[in-house]
């Protein structure tokens, strides 16, 4: 993600720098999260094919602490998925033909 597609839709599309920055730390805060749930679902496995009592009553917090993680990532995607929308609406707002001119010129196209 480092510049790619971030940087690539800033180029293309009138979009504050701050807002691409703030799209990219949520990104990499997500990443985080995934990384951990991954983390957390092998040790999950690991002890539940132990079989041994204490490693399976530890798999109940293991297990409460993903469901959180993955709170936490449908929130941070609702929060990306709001901000995307509001920075859209405001460069649509701010330039008739910037980031949804060519979107608004197939929408209204006469087939």
């Amino acid at each position: 993600m480092e510049g790619g597609v971030i940087s690539g839709f800033g180029d293309r599309h009138n979009v504050d720098g701050k807002v691409l920055q703030s799209f990219q730390k949520s990104f990499v805060n997500v990443q985080d999260i995934l990384d951990q749930n991954r983390l957390l679902i092998n040790e999950i496995n690991q002890n539940h094919e132990s079989n041994q009592p204490e490693n399976l009553s530890r798999n109940v917090g293991l297990i409460k602490e993903l469901n959180n993680n993955i709170r936490r990532v449908a929130s941070l995607y609702g929060d990306l998925s709001h901000s995307f929308s509001k920075s859209v609406d405001a460069s649509s707002d701010g330039d008739s033909s910037g980031t949804l001119g060519i979107a608004n010129q197939k929408r209204f196209r006469s087939g």
